[in-house]
Order: C-alpha cells, then sequence, then structure tokens
C-alpha cells in the first residue's frame, strides 16, 4: 500500500504529512470544517505505508488523513482511537509530541 507524504522541517520541528492515495486532491466539509487535501502539504512522493510509519516515530508534528493511514497509526500506537475525528466521513489525526 502507498502513501502520499512529504515532511516539512520547520523551526526545529519534524512535520510530517502523510494520506492515502485516493485522499489526494479532495476537500472535505462537515458544517463549518474543510480540510483540503493537496499536494503542496502532504506531497507529490508516494511512499509504502512501512516508510510512512517509519518517518512517523521520528515526526515531532503529524497530520494524517485517510482509513488505511489511520488504522495502521491506531495499530502501532501512534494514535488512540477516540483522537480521531471524522470530516465528511473521511478520519482526520494529529499527532504533537509534547517536550519533557
Amino acid at each position: 500500500m502507498q502513501m502520499y507524504m512529504r515532511i516539512h522541517d520547520m523551526q526545529g520541528e519534524f512535520l510530517v504529512s502523510i494520506c492515502d492515495q485516493e485522499c489526494m486532491g479532495n476537500t472535505y466539509r462537515e458544517g463549518e470544517v474543510s480540510l483540503k487535501v493537496t499536494p503542496k502539504f502532504y506531497g507529490e512522493q508516494l511512499v509504502p505505508l512501512e516508510k510512512a510509519i517509519q518517518e512517523l516515530k521520528k515526526a515531532t508534528i503529524a497530520n494524517l488523513v485517510g482509513n488505511a493511514i489511520i488504522k495502521e497509526c491506531i495499530r502501532c500506537g501512534l494514535i488512540h482511537e477516540k483522537g480521531v475525528i471524522w470530516i465528511d466521513g473521511v478520519p482526520h489525526a494529529q499527532i504533537i509530541k509534547m517536550a519533557k
């Protein structure tokens, strides 16, 4: 399985954005919430799911969209299912690692 992934190195933060392949280019709306999945933020490079998870484990911030990536992150313990929000039927989650 392949995912779109982009790594953003921002002011000391290692931000990883990942979306399922079928989510790319879509805009999801629910009420006043809108989530636009663009190559500018989620990348143009397809990577295997295993590579995406490897990079997520190093991330200080992550932004995730899609059934496959969310399901795998829950399975790996990177996110909790209660931390997932649904926008127009599509799961979305964010990870923020706090400094100790």
